[in-house]
């Protein structure tokens, strides 16, 4: 007599296993160190912050082995991503207005906006018959209004000048020419405050990395880009300041014009021509732009433990090596805090 086999060790002709050993199995294909894993994020944005971001993802990726993604598509197109939902993060040197965080995905969503770096934007010019350039604010403002013309008019060997400027709407552009403006009476009514505006001369670039490759490739240029990218022949123009002083971009004169700026409830915050003795006059903070809520719990912790991690010291430290000016005090356990707000 052949006796059927139990019900519950066979279903359609498939071996049932234990219950104790399909806990394990899933336990571990969930997890295979004994953690949950966390997906892959993308983010896109500035590009002023893009050697801290993209250092910092191969470092994240190597100590915790989780995927980070950055684009550096410039502040202008990382704010319509983000506003889009086509990306988990995006990145921006320009605070978001009033408007924008009641506009598309940020206002269904709900968006925090997190400091994550100060940063100098710095003259950068490549003439090495002239160094140690030393400029007035009046005269960085005359460069870009077209008015000076030859190295000659400031105080260097006669050569032809040429400007170099942003192509693409950024966020570095908006504070340039937000400092431009404090500078020069001239410049704010003839050519104003924006992430793209109406250049009056000039070759233009897409980035910070373009920038600093046409003045790489143009002796004679100066253009206008994050002391990261100060490199080679790509020097850093020492700038007056607003209390006399000429200083150049560094994350000693970076840190004490940021320690002048104050942020608002959103962490906002801007100074055109911070005060200070030592202060650098051109500085801003970068922020990267989150999802409160509606990306789901997975991707909302991941993108919450990825920046926990960039405001820890380490990070921050690794990234005042690369040129940047790293949060500290207050401003610090605000950007902590807002983190926090990061949910499913």
């Amino acid at each position: 007599m052949i006796r059927p086999q139990p019900e519950s060790s066979t279903k359609r002709g498939q071996t049932l296993l234990p219950l104790s050993l399909v806990a394990v199995l899933l336990s571990t294909s969930a997890c295979g160190d004994g953690t949950r894993r966390l997906p892959s994020i993308n983010g896109a944005g500035a590009s002023f912050p893009a050697p801290a971001y993209q250092r910092w993802a191969g470092d994240y990726k190597e100590s915790k082995g989780y995927l980070v993604n950055y684009q550096s598509v410039g502040s202008g197109q990382g704010v319509r991503s983000f506003l889009a939902g086509s990306v988990d993060f995006g990145a921006t040197d320009e605070q978001l207005s009033d408007e924008e965080f009641k506009a598309g995905m940020a206002s269904q969503r709900g968006a925090v906006q997190i400091p994550m770096l100060g940063g100098t934007i710095s003259p950068a010019y490549n003439n090495p018959d002239c160094p140690d350039l030393k400029l007035t604010q009046t005269q960085l403002a005359d460069i870009f209004l077209g008015k000076i013309k030859n190295w000659s008019e400031l105080g260097c060997p006669a050569r032809t000048l040429v400007a170099v400027h942003r192509s693409d709407g950024a966020g570095t552009t908006f504070n340039f020419t937000n400092s431009l403006a404090c500078f020069s009476p001239e410049w704010k009514s003839k050519v104003g405050v924006g992430k793209a505006v109406n250049w009056p001369v000039g070759l233009g670039a897409r980035g910070n990395e373009g920038v600093a490759g046409l003045i790489q490739n143009t002796p004679g240029s100066i253009g206008y880009v994050n002391q990261a990218f100060l490199r080679g022949v790509v020097k850093p123009a020492a700038l007056q300041n607003k209390a006399g002083q000429f200083v150049l971009a560094n994350s000693e004169s970076g840190a004490a014009a940021a320690n002048n700026i104050k942020l608002d409830e959103r962490l906002g915050g801007e100074d055109c021509n911070p005060d200070g003795a030592q202060s650098f006059p051109i500085v801003a903070f970068t922020w990267i732009l989150a999802f409160q809520s509606g990306q789901g719990k997975d991707k909302a912790e991941a993108v919450r433990t990825f920046l926990t991690w960039a405001l820890e010291e380490g990070p921050q430290q690794q990234a005042a090596g690369l040129g940047f000016v790293p949060l500290t005090g207050d401003v610090l356990e605000r950007a902590r805090a807002e983190v926090a707000k990061i949910k499913d």
